[in-house]
């Protein structure tokens, strides 16, 4: 299944491992959107960010 990831919110004055793992996804930039192939290790990087970004069926 793959899934659209936008990010939604900026990286400023976040934690470097949050910032870390919104680059790893491809991001990096507010509306800035990628999609990914979902399998277990794109779902913790999700859950570690989910407060900044937004997930959708692609």
């Amino acid at each position: 299944m793959k899934v659209k990831i936008t990010q939604v919110r900026s990286t400023i004055g976040r934690p470097k491992d949050q910032v870390a793992t919104i680059q790893a996804l491809g991001l990096g930039k507010i509306n800035r959107a990628v999609e990914k192939e979902v399998n277990h290790a794109m779902l913790g990087m999700i859950k570690k960010v989910s407060h900044l970004i937004k997930i959708e069926e692609a």
